[in-house]
């Protein structure tokens, strides 16, 4: 009993670590394919600035958003956001966009800061 308890235990542990893994590793998100969805659609708002949306580059709009972190940019870039200064429409409103492509998007337009 006390093997078989022993061997439970150690495939649980493995499994664990595994799907630890995995998700660690879906998290890293791809700036290119980030660029190819900011080019396809985002780039309609955050170019002009269009209903508050910080602009591409811009330091100063992105910097408290940024702030905020990662979890909660991707979440208002998902589920969309009003907030004082703009609103945010669910995936840019996308619908067709995944999950990843809005953290792919999102993560490409932080990254840019105050590059352009």
């Amino acid at each position: 009993m006390n093997r078989f308890l022993s061997a439970a235990l150690c495939v649980l542990f493995v499994s664990s670590v595994c799907s630890t893994a995995a998700t660690a590793a879906k998290k890293a998100p791809d700036l290119t394919k980030g660029q190819t969805v900011y080019e396809g659609g985002c780039v309609a708002c955050h170019k002009a600035g269009l209903m508050g949306a910080p602009k591409l580059g811009d330091k100063a709009a992105w910097a408290p958003r940024i702030a905020q972190g990662n979890k909660v940019l991707v979440n208002n870039a998902i589920n969309g956001f009003q907030g004082k200064v703009g609103k945010m429409l669910p995936k840019g409103g996308n619908a067709s966009l995944t999950n990843d492509d809005v953290e792919n998007a999102v993560a490409y337009m932080a990254k840019q800061g105050g590059s352009k």
